[in-house]
């Protein structure tokens, strides 16, 4: 088994961070990491709950950043394990052991002890299994107990911690929501003729004892939020939450025990503990909302995570043994029965069988096995039962570097957010000056009793200002957007590139594999005179059958398709650049280019217009003669792929420039191009030009997306603005380009494309609803429509409107699964 060590100068890490509430968080989360030495690179997305960090392990490690995140005042779940570990005899075999655990990527804490001979290790089950973890140990020197019993598969910390969360937010709502349930009804006790004759002032003291665990127990994570604010001269979500509840908990405090001197300063007694008791309920219920909805959002990781059995059954010195998935290791021969998802990818070695591979590929028909076959993990088996060696296995296998791509993407920023993110830096500050600014203008110049005004409106401008939608805004349609691609095969890299994708006006295809099969197929066959076609292919394929020419198969595959036997030539002979010839039950056979012919003296005058105008359809022809006499022409082409033509009309419908690439010569460059109707072409280009040929295009402004294998075209997929590799299965290069598509279907730029720009549009609304309902809802709440209609917003409502606003954001975002493809 391959671990997954730090070699290089720089590694890649994505730890799970719960306890963000908002845009504040995310800023305080990367300020935290970014002072770090050897930190590189941050990304902290609010809607996944995550931290991208790339450092330098010689420099920095997993465990010094989760320490920053949690001294922030965060949490990063991680799972817990004990190992038995055998063959230590001294402080340098812990040291070894030690050291070998943490160098391995993912693992954020290892220490042995030598008295119990036990490894206690921290790690993220997302980045290394217990069988990388064990290998370490056993690479390093030193034996690991095996487990009398089945090993549980390792547990995701995340999920749960969110589970946990969830589970604890409901109980804190419906506690909450009963209590203040009973301090509206106290503070309308008039209405109620059963607890009317209360005299008010003991009725205060009932509502601070209901009020009281509203404000301190259900609303304790605003304090704890807002204390880890205060401490790194920050403020968040939970800092307006935490001012404004506060501040009508702590005046009705202060008017319960002192009416006297509210009264003596020629002020009415009031209290607001259904103020505060109601806007914790409600943001709580918003909060409760939010998190079942974002909880969708990763429901594509979920889908593609499902699909790993937790255990296999591995043949092992001849003996059938059930092991958990973790611990297969390469070169292990695994034995599957119908109905049974293959664990890890591998090869065919024994039976046959059909297998569903559409939960990876998106193919939807199911595809024969044999001994040779390539099989992907996660991939049903239907009917058959096979045994197969394991070639890649852990975090190597299809689906697990799907699933790290696309957990990678919906962990990404797009450019758009940098907007959000500005201005989320600086919003809390700036709604606290106009709070104190609205609270001043109140006490001032407002009508009387202008401190019960002043108050409201104060606590109304704190809680109705929302920075939660404007960090939701972008980074939900992300994970929903690239969640909803992968689902149907479509792999998107990140947010910044789904913003490029649905900026580009001009489509590079490169022409062999992309737009055509790929393989040379024959086309035409004309007979001359006094020979049919079916002489031309026999005399032809008898030739072909001793050549090793690329376009020999063509030609014999096309004689076995009309159930033609060629016959083994007496003599062959290759004549390099040319043809080929030989003889055949003594008649002098040979078959090549026009060119070939003439130095053979043939005459090809007959066929000549039929060679024309099969040469400007870009195929190749090729001459057959006996005996100097002229037989026949056979035409051979790489043909197009039979959507290539419909997809190039919808995308020359949709306003895209279509360009063809290829190395073939000028005719053959321009027939494609004109079946096709493409806008223009790039004939004779080579490997090493096509990246030079990229930078043309850009420099005449265009943005620019190349289509190609991922393979030949490397360079230029990276030179272009998107680069788009078509792959299949097993050979996807997910590492060439940005995005991939893994079904082999040209129609799936069409959707990769529709996809970006519906997600693009989609965090745009997001992000327009955040501004404008922040930018209209703060004036409101200021109290400016008072003068004129004498309207003034509740802090209640306020509480509402802002819950309502994440809400909205992350349920449009949602919209973007129903897209159709």
């Amino acid at each position: 088994m391959t671990t997954d060590r730090i070699k290089n100068n720089s590694a890649n890490i994505e730890l799970p961070v719960h306890g963000m509430s908002c845009a504040g968080c995310v800023k305080s989360v990367e300020s935290a990491i970014q002072k770090l030495s050897g930190v590189q690179e941050v990304a902290v997305n609010l809607s996944s709950e995550t931290a991208s960090i790339k450092y330098d392990p010689s420099n920095q490690n997993a465990g010094g950043i989760r320490e920053a995140i949690q001294n922030a005042g965060y949490q990063v779940p991680v799972v817990k394990k004990d190992i038995p570990v055998s063959g230590m005899s001294c402080a340098s075999c812990v040291k070894n052991v030690e050291r070998s655990l943490r160098g391995l990527k993912g693992v954020i804490s290892a220490t042995v002890n030598l008295a119990t001979e036990t490894a206690t290790v921290e790690y993220l089950p997302s980045e290394v299994g217990m069988g990388a973890i064990k290998e370490t140990i056993t690479d390093a020197g030193y034996g690991v107990a095996e487990s009398s019993e089945e090993e549980e598969e390792d547990e995701d910390p995340h999920q749960s911690a969110r589970e946990d969360y969830y589970g604890n937010l409901k109980l804190k709502l419906t506690v909450s929501a009963i209590l203040t349930g009973l301090i509206l009804i106290g503070s309308f006790n008039h209405l109620f003729p059963v607890i009317s004759g209360i005299p008010r002032n003991y009725m205060f003291y009932i509502l601070l004892a209901l009020g009281t665990p509203v404000q301190f127990w259900a609303g304790a994570q605003f304090y704890k939020g807002f204390w880890n604010a205060l401490k790194h001269f920050s403020a968040d979500m939970n800092t307006l939450i935490a001012v404004g509840t506060s501040a009508a908990y702590f005046y009705s405090v202060f008017a319960t025990f002192f009416p006297d001197f509210i009264m003596s300063i020629g002020q009415e007694v009031h209290v607001y503990y259904d103020t505060a008791a109601v806007i914790i309920t409600l943001i709580l219920f918003g909060r409760l909302l939010e998190a079942r909805a974002k909880g969708h959002t990763s429901d594509a990781v979920k889908k593609l995570i499902g699909l790993k059995p937790k255990t296999a059954r591995v043949i092992r010195n001849g003996e059938e043994r059930e092991v958990n998935i973790s611990e297969i290791v390469k070169e292990d021969i695994i034995q599957i029965r119908p109905g049974e998802r293959l664990p890890v990818d591998g090869v065919v070695v024994k039976g046959f069988s059909s297998v569903d591979e559409s939960m990876i590929t998106g193919e939807s028909i199911p595809v024969e096995k044999t001994v040779g076959s390539e099989v992907i993990g996660g991939t049903l088996n239907e009917n058959g039962s096979i045994q197969y060696r394991a070639t890649r296995v852990g975090g190597d296998t299809t689906l697990s570097q799907i699933i790290k791509m696309v957990k990678e993407a919906q962990g990404s920023k797009a450019p758009i957010q940098r907007i959000a993110d500005k201005i989320a830096s600086i919003f809390v500050p700036i709604v606290v000056g106009l709070a104190l600014i609205t609270l001043a203008i109140w006490l001032i110049w407002g009508p009387q009793p202008a401190s019960r005004f002043a108050l409201l409106n104060f606590i109304a401008v704190l809680i109705i200002a929302c920075p939660c939608a404007l960090g939701l805004a972008t980074p939900t349609a992300i994970m929903v957007g690239t969640g909803k691609g992968a689902e149907n095969g479509i792999l998107i890299k990140g947010g910044e590139i789904l913003e490029n994708l649905h900026k580009v006006d001009t489509i590079v295809f490169d022409k062999t594999g992309t737009l055509t099969r790929g393989v040379p197929k024959v086309t035409d066959v004309i007979a001359n005179r006094n020979f049919t076609e079916n002489d031309v292919l026999l005399y032809a394929a008898s030739l072909e059958k001793a050549s090793e020419h690329p376009l020999a198969a063509a030609v014999l595959n096309e004689a076995s398709d009309r159930n033609i036997n060629p016959i083994e030539p007496d003599k062959f002979e290759a004549v390099p650049g040319h043809g080929i010839r030989g003889t055949l039950s003594n008649m002098e056979l040979s078959l090549g280019s026009a060119s070939f012919m003439k130095s053979n003296f043939v005459e090809f005058e007959s066929l000549e217009q039929n060679y024309e105008k099969l040469s400007s359809e870009g195929k190749t022809v090729l001459f057959l003669s006996i005996d100097g006499q002229l037989v026949g022409l056979i035409a051979v082409a790489d043909t197009i792929r039979g959507n290539s033509g419909t997809v190039m009309k919808r995308l020359k419908k949709m306003g895209f420039e279509l360009v063809l690439m290829t190395g073939d010569n000028n005719s053959t460059a321009e027939a494609v191009s004109r079946e096709l109707q493409m806008d223009t072409y790039l004939a004779e280009v080579k490997p090493d030009e096509k990246a030079e040929a990229i930078k043309e295009l850009q420099s005449k402004g265009k943005t620019v997306a190349m289509v190609g294998d991922g393979i030949n075209d490397a360079v230029a997929l990276v030179q272009a603005d998107v680069g788009i590799a078509i792959g299949s299965g097993t050979d996807v290069a997910l590492e060439a380009s940005d995005v991939t598509l893994i079904k082999d279907d040209l129609f799936d730029v069409i959707r990769s494309v529709d996809l970006s720009k519906k997600t693009i549009r989609t965090i745009k609304w997001n992000l327009f609803w955040a501004f404008a309902y922040n930018v209209a809802g703060i004036p409101i709440a200021a109290g400016v429509l008072y003068p004129v209609w004498g309207l003034l917003l509740d802090p209640m409502i306020a509480s509402l409107a802002m819950a309502m606003s994440s809400v909205f954001v992350v349920t449009n975002s949602l919209r973007l699964r129903s897209v159709e493809f």
